[in-house]
């Protein structure tokens, strides 16, 4: 953990985090929200530029300032997440120029071409996928790298990260973890959309990596995971069942698997992180994955003091992405956002833990696996990484 101990030397950064009280914007390894399709279209006003702090170094962030709706308010939760960052370092390596992208892949390739003529060396975010294509093609043939927020993996590449909850990770994480404690056969229960056909494929690919086997995946539409779970307990004999979906989803489909006499082990991914999933009593003694806790319940107790409101789950991705930058630039000066040092092998420490970005622009957690527990809680099975291990 040398590298990580180096590049954040004097920084106040939390350590990690999960709270069931703090729901975000978007889920823990969710799809992003609110969906482009939700944006508001027409052309946008002008949007004064601002700045935050005055080092030497110019980056830029890219927001959603105005898509209107929850987009807006998202891109002024994200700003102020990057103010408080720079707050709490010792000196501003970094000036952040924040920009607009009204959510679109247009009007944001238009600001990423505008950030690095002006002289910004990194970008981060935007939001949105399309939004993040369309800054990365501009940001990529200027040889400038982009630190973005989206879960689509589509849009990621060399020199466009996404330094996000990614919902593979959950997947992986979760089957791991259960096979580990002998569980052999599976079943998935997912969402009939773009979000299930990803958890599926990650599914499909974690339960053959721990050579495991896949008794049935079941597909439901909107609002139909009850029914879906009746199919899927038609299906065949499953040690454990991988659900997720969070909001109402989890407690229905677990609701209908034990009243028709089904005990198979209930798996969650992170959007199971909060309290309308938790309280469910049926899923008492299901097993999810998501960062260590203490760290975003920490930042978000710090956010609230300075800007009076509950900051979104994401928001601390915005936190870290700005000490990474100013971190950076302090340890190693000109050429800091190079591919060595932003796919450092031994990672980095920020609120949600580790993390890592990856040659192929996704990036890399350390997860904890929770319980579900009586009342509402939850406690920890296993405990999240403090490292990567040898760089693998």
């Amino acid at each position: 953990m040398g590298k990580i101990k180096n590049i954040f030397a004097g920084l106040r950064i939390a350590t990690i985090a999960l709270t069931g009280t703090l729901a975000g914007c978007f889920g823990m390894g969710g799809p992003d929200e609110p969906s482009p399709s939700n944006i508001v279209t027409q052309a946008p006003p002008p949007v004064e530029q601002r700045v935050i702090g005055d080092g030497g170094t110019t980056i830029a962030m890219l927001l959603p300032i105005s898509a209107g709706g929850s987009a807006s308010g998202l891109a002024q939760s994200f700003e102020n997440a990057a103010t408080l960052a720079l707050e709490e370092v010792n000196a501003d390596n970094i000036r952040i120029v924040v920009s607009d992208t009204a959510g679109d892949a247009d009007t944001a390739r238009i600001a990423a071409e505008n950030a690095v003529n002006s002289g910004a060396e990194l970008l981060l975010g935007p939001v949105f996928a399309p939004a993040v294509a369309g800054a990365g093609d501009a940001a990529r043939a200027a040889s400038v790298p982009v630190i973005a927020f989206s879960t689509d993996a589509s849009v990621a590449g060399r020199g466009v990260y996404l330094l996000s909850f990614l919902p593979r990770q959950d997947a992986t994480r979760i089957i791991s973890y259960a096979s580990g404690q002998g569980l052999r056969s599976f079943a998935a229960l997912v969402p009939d959309n773009g979000y299930g056909l990803v958890m599926e494929a990650a599914f499909r690919e974690a339960v053959a990596t721990a050579g495991g086997s896949v008794v049935a995946v079941e597909r439901y539409a909107e609002g139909d995971a009850a029914a879906g779970a009746a199919r899927l307990g038609q299906r065949g004999a499953f040690e454990a069942v991988f659900m997720p979906n969070g909001g109402n989803d989890p407690a229905a489909a677990a609701r209908e698997l034990r009243n028709g006499g089904n005990n198979a082990r209930l798996l969650g991914s992170g959007q199971w992180g909060n309290r309308e999933v938790l309280a469910s009593p049926s899923l008492v003694g299901a097993w999810y994955p998501g960062p260590a806790p203490g760290g975003f319940e920490a930042f978000a107790q710090r956010y609230q003091a300075k800007f009076g409101s509950t900051p979104p789950r994401t928001a601390s991705l915005v936190y870290d992405a700005a000490l990474l930058a100013n971190g950076l630039v302090g340890a190693r000066g000109p050429g800091a956002f190079n591919p060595a040092s932003l796919e450092a092998r031994d990672g980095f420490l920020g609120v949600d833990g580790v993390f890592r970005l990856t040659a192929n622009g996704l990036s890399e957690r350390g997860l904890a696996v929770y319980e579900v527990t009586n009342g509402g809680g939850n406690r920890v099975i296993s405990p999240a990484p403090t490292n990567f291990g040898n760089g693998g």
